[in-house]
């Protein structure tokens, strides 16, 4: 049970950090609603129990392989960037009122996006490589079961954290204006474009 608490405490902490996909689940919270900031949060968390079970089963030296990387890392970027550029334009879209019902995405599109989104950053599943290598030196992954509770405590963590994200964001969304929901989205998508471009610079000049 130790493994699976600091599992947790790991999957909690670790989604606490504000990347590209934390922005993408506050601006579909308050453009779609509860349901739709859930399934970007049940995406997330998924993505990060595969990835530290990965990590667990040493499959991040998939990534010293030079081809792998960069086709993860360009995979990523576009993902990112893609993202950005689409919340960016929704908020044009609010400002002008041209606006329509198909623009909020609905939960089973959130999910899937979610799910490419954070699969394709490479960075991921090398955060999580490097704490199971922490974890294994200090005796929590010393056999199948213990790992299976760290993984599953992570799993765990990391789904907390983003339901009470989305749940937050959708409480305080009721408030909030047109204007205010705009802003949001033109923010989270500029964040998004900077984390991809960032992304992408990084890749391209991979040595």
């Amino acid at each position: 049970m130790n493994a699976a608490a600091v599992g947790f405490g790991l999957g909690f902490f670790v989604a606490l950090q504000l990347g590209p996909m934390s922005l993408f689940l506050i601006r579909s919270t308050l453009r779609g609603g509860w349901r739709v900031g859930l399934a970007v949060g049940a995406g997330i968390a998924a993505i990060d129990g595969l990835y530290a079970a990965a990590g667990a089963g040493g499959a991040t030296a998939l990534l010293t392989i030079h081809p792998v990387r960069l086709a993860l890392g360009a995979l990523g970027a576009t993902v990112l960037i893609g993202l950005g550029v689409r919340t960016i334009y929704t908020a044009v879209r609010i400002r002008n009122a041209a606006e329509t019902p198909h623009d909020v995405a609905t939960p089973k599109r959130a999910l899937l996006t979610a799910l490419a989104g954070t699969a394709s950053n490479p960075s991921t599943i090398v955060s999580w490589g490097a704490i199971f290598a922490a974890a294994s030196t200090a005796g929590l992954v010393q056999t199948t079961p213990s790992a299976i509770l760290l993984v599953g405590g992570v799993t765990i963590g990391s789904l907390t954290w983003v339901t009470m994200l989305a749940t937050g964001v959708a409480l305080a969304g009721r408030s909030m204006s047109t204007r205010a929901v705009r802003v949001t989205d033109g923010v989270a998508g500029a964040g998004m474009l900077a984390f991809g471009g960032v992304l992408a610079y990084t890749t391209a000049h991979e040595r």
